[in-house]
């Protein structure tokens, strides 16, 4: 066992920066422009409904993506699809940087979207293969984390380069910053699965119906209480300043909660990994949901910026500690055989909910009050809570993991391969 470890500690350190500076980069990306995404549209003589129907479409695009990601990354293989994202959202960014109408620009953000999808599939789908599965928790709150401090830093970066030359800096900006991640994924050591044998013939990849129907136990619990993480996760981006504005707070102060809500959260992803490795799932998932619930049920409660503060680190740190829960769990119920396209239906879920938490915050609001829209969505935080308490002890995830292939293996196999008139990424 100690053998195991000590190797594990290893493989996670050799593949540190080429799996994790990726992320940094197309996080910094995506934050430098998620900002004026709107405020572009605007410019290019969208009408406010229209601007907001724009921004949405990065989520659309990534909703969408998550299944033809899954095929592209289970046929190419991890590495050529991050490789593949990147270069597609710089495209998509220069061509919203330059788009000379509001069409051109509408695509571009939908091909971001797109790229993300792919993007963050095959990233998860890397290291839940290459990182024994006794470190696999803290990896994926690792890669959720370092991906929330670029989107944090990313709007930094973007205001500067806006000043120097307009709106279209911050596209600039997110078009270098991918392709500097696309650069160093080039970098990312190829995958050799210990479950595969060279003498044998390597079995058809399952699709994805029928993967849908082999878990559908899965999908219809567990996934149903990711469904509403999701859910939850997006609204509370909206709470926080949609409740401060209720209250009369100005915009600086509203940023300040804003901001101090976020650096709570990405603080403790790696403590929160290493509690999902060491004891089980459960032990961050609940809490995390729990918190998360609580402080938005209590928040429309709060009667300035001191207790709407208060609430908001809890949301922060709820959300903080249940960093990478998602793609843990995914990884653990994924089966070593079609993988990516279980990953990518399991994303498919997650964007789901992403999409109708908010909807449902501003259905409530429009009929009701934002008070009940926002205790309404602490209500659904409570249930993911219990369904994942109930849900995660009764299915027991797959303990496979795929090993980093070596200088000389990598020589053998691209012979083997191109021997056999297959493609040097190509793993099964």
């Amino acid at each position: 066992m100690r053998e195991n470890d000590s190797a594990g500690r290893l493989s996670l350190r050799k593949i540190a920066i080429p799996a994790f500076g990726p992320s940094l980069l197309f996080g910094l990306g995506e934050g430098a422009i998620l900002p004026v995404v709107a405020l572009s549209s605007r410019g290019l003589g969208a009408s406010v409904a229209a601007a907001a129907l724009i921004v949405t479409l990065l989520g659309i695009g990534s909703l969408l993506s998550n299944v033809p990601a899954s095929l592209l990354t289970a046929k190419y293989g991890e590495r050529p699809a991050i490789i593949v994202a990147a270069t597609m959202s710089m495209f998509a960014m220069v061509c919203c940087g330059l788009a000379p109408n509001i069409w051109v620009f509408a695509v571009g953000i939908f091909l971001i979207g797109a790229a993300s999808a792919v993007f963050n599939l095959a990233r998860q789908s890397y290291l839940t293969e290459a990182v024994p599965v006794q470190f696999r928790a803290r990896a994926l709150s690792t890669l959720g984390g370092v991906m929330r401090v670029g989107v944090f830093a990313g709007p930094f970066a973007g205001a500067l380069a806006i000043q120097l030359m307009g709106l279209s800096g911050a596209y600039w900006v997110g078009a270098a910053a991918v392709v500097a991640a696309g650069a160093v994924a080039w970098t990312l050591p190829d995958l050799v699965h210990p479950y595969s044998s060279r003498s044998a013939a390597p079995a058809p990849p399952p699709s994805v119906r029928s993967l849908l129907v082999s878990h559908r136990r899965v999908f219809l619990t567990v996934g149903l209480g990711v469904l509403l993480v999701s859910a939850v996760r997006a609204s509370r981006q909206a709470v926080i300043p949609l409740w401060a504005e209720n209250l009369g707070l100005d915009a600086a102060t509203t940023s300040l909660i804003y901001g101090l809500s976020g650096a709570i959260d990405m603080l403790v992803f790696y403590p929160a990994g290493m509690v999902m490795d060491r004891n089980g799932r459960t032990w961050v998932a609940v809490p995390s949901m729990l918190l998360m619930g609580l402080a938005l049920i209590l928040m429309p409660l709060s009667t300035g910026a001191g207790t709407l503060l208060l609430v908001s680190l809890l949301i922060g740190f709820g959300n903080g500690i249940g960093s990478g829960m998602v793609m843990t769990l995914g990884a653990d119920y994924s089966p070593s055989c079609g993988r990516a396209q279980f990953l990518g239906i399991w994303r498919f879920l997650s964007d789901v909910g992403s999409s109708g938490g908010p909807a449902l915050l501003s259905g409530l609001t429009a009929v009701a009050t934002l008070s009940i829209g926002i205790s309404a969505t602490g209500v659904l935080g409570l249930a993911a809570a219990a369904a994942l308490w109930y849900w995660i002890p009764r299915n027991a995830p797959d303990r496979g993991a795929a090993v980093l292939r070596g200088p000389s293996e990598q020589r053998r196999t691209t012979q083997t391969t191109r021997r056999s008139g297959r493609g040097p990424g190509l793993r099964r």
